[in-house]
C-alpha cells in the first residue's frame, strides 16, 4: 500500500502541472526492446547474474512549448508516462511490470535526449523462506523503480516515424520497505521507434519574455516526515518511523534555492536491531539500553519547477549512538507545494547506494 500511495503522488505530480487550458498539445509514442546486464553492485547478488536481461519500454510524451516559465527556463522537456517490461531471465530473479512518471530533457539541437523516470515495479517471484530462498535482490513484489535513458532521437522522419537508440539504466529496490532488499541494477542497450500523433501539425517554440529575478529573505521550514521499513535482518518486521526536520532556504534565482538544517530520526527499527545484536551477537559489544535516535545536518539545494521542485540533501550525523552504515547520509526526492506555504513529499533516504527508507512528508515554508 505505501508504494501505490507512492505511485499516485507522482502521478499527481504530473496532472499537477499538466492541467493547463487551451494551449496547443502536441503528443508522442515511443517503443524501444532492450538487452543488457544486471551490474554486479554487491558480491552478495553475484549466484544471481547469470543472463542477459531484457525487456520492452514503451513512452507517451507531452511536447512542451514554452507556455509556462519553467518549461523555457529547462529546455522545453517532455513530460509523460513510461511502461517497463523487463525479463530478468533468471527463473530467481522472475520478471518486472513497472509504470513511471518521467520527464524528458533534450541536449544538441534536441538530438540527444535524457530521460529521468521515477515509479513502481510489480515483481513476479520475489524471495521466500520455502520457494525462493535464493532472491536476496527483492523483498517483496512491489518495488520502487527509477529508470535513466540517454538517446540519439530523432522524431518525425518519415509519416510520424522517428527511431532512437541508447543506453538505458533501470534500478529496481524496496527501500528496506522488507528484507531482503539487495536491489539490482541493469545496464541495457536499447532501440526503437517514435510516432508523432500530431504528425501534420506545427507549433512554435515561445522565446520567453525577460523576467525580474526572484529575490526573497531566508525563508524557515519544518516537515514532518513518516513511513515504516525494515532492518536488513530478515523476517524481523516492519515499523514506523518518524523524522522532524527543520532548515533554512536562501532563493539563488527563479529555480534554484540552498538549504540548511537539522533532521531528529525516530526509527524504531533500530531499537529492535540494537536488541537483537546485544542479544544474539554479544562479540559486538551493543548495550541493549543505547539509544535508537539520530540526529543530523544536511546541506541541501531544491531546483523549483512551478509547483513542483526537486530537492537533493547531504547530511552528517552528529548525535550517533548507534552504528549503522555510518555517519554520512543523503535524501533525494521531490516536493509539491500546495498554495506559497504548505507542501508534500516524497523522499529516499539512504546512505551512498544503500536505501534506509522512503519518506512521506508535509510540510510548511514560512
Amino acid at each position: 500500500m505505501r508504494h501505490l500511495l507512492y505511485l499516485v503522488f507522482l502521478l499527481c505530480f504530473c496532472f499537477g502541472f499538466s492541467q493547463d487550458g487551451d494551449v496547443p498539445k502536441q503528443y508522442t509514442l515511443d517503443v524501444s526492446q532492450y538487452y543488457g546486464s544486471v551490474l554486479l553492485h554487491n558480491p552478495d547478488i553475484s549466484h544471481l547474474i547469470t543472463d542477459h536481461p531484457g525487456g520492452i519500454i514503451v513512452g507517451f510524451n507531452r511536447k512542451r512549448f514554452g507556455h509556462e516559465d519553467w518549461e523555457a527556463d529547462l529546455g522545453y522537456p517532455d513530460t509523460g508516462f513510461s511502461f517497463v517490461y523487463q525479463d530478468m531471465n533468471n527463473t530467481t530473479l522472475g520478471k518486472h511490470f513497472g509504470l513511471y512518471a518521467h520527464y524528458n530533457f533534450y541536449f544538441f539541437k534536441r538530438n540527444l535526449q535524457f530521460r529521468v523516470a521515477q515509479g513502481i515495479a510489480y515483481n513476479t517471484n520475489p524471495y521466500d523462506r520455502t520457494e525462493n530462498f535464493r532472491n536476496n535482490a527483492y523483498g517483496s513484489h512491489l518495488l520502487s523503480s527509477t529508470m535513466l535513458m540517454f538517446n540519439y532521437h530523432k522524431e518525425n522522419i518519415v509519416a510520424g516515424l522517428g527511431f532512437k537508440a541508447g543506453i538505458s539504466l533501470i534500478h529496481y529496490s524496496n527501500a528496506n520497505f522488507k528484507a531482503p532488499n539487495t536491489s539490482t541494477n541493469t545496464i541495457a542497450f536499447n532501440f526503437g521507434l517514435t510516432y508523432d500523433l500530431e504528425k501534420d501539425g506545427t507549433f512554435e517554440y515561445l522565446v520567453p519574455e525577460a523576467k525580474e529575478k526572484i529575490t526573497e529573505p531566508i525563508r524557515y521550514n519544518l516537515v514532518l516526515r513518516g513511513g515504516a521499513n525494515e532492518s536488513d535482518v530478515i523476517n524481523m518486521g516492519q515499523y514506523g518511523f518518524a523524522i522532524v526536520s527543520a532548515y533554512a532556504d536562501k532563493r539563488l534565482g527563479n529555480r534554484s534555492a540552498i538549504q540548511l538544517g537539522t533532521d531528529v530520526f525516530f526509527s524504531n527499527f533500530l531499537k529492535e536491531l540494537i536488541r537483537y545484536q546485544a542479544i544474539s551477537f554479544p562479540e559486538l559489544d551493543v548495550s541493549p539500553d543505547t539509544d535508537y535516535k539520530r540526529v543530523g545536518v544536511f546541506l541541501g539545494h531544491e531546483l523549483f519547477v512551478n509547483k513542483l521542485s526537486v530537492v537533493a540533501q547531504l547530511g552528517y550525523y552528529v548525535y550517533y549512538p548507534f552504528d549503522f552504515e555510518g555517519r554520512m547520509y543523503n535524501r533525494i526526492g521531490l516536493k509539491r507545494y500546495f498554495g506559497d506555504k504548505i507542501f508534500g513529499a516524497v523522499t529516499l533516504k539512504s546512505h551512498g547506494a544503500k536505501a534506509e527508507a522512503i519518506e512521506f512528508g508535509i510540510g510548511v515554508r514560512l
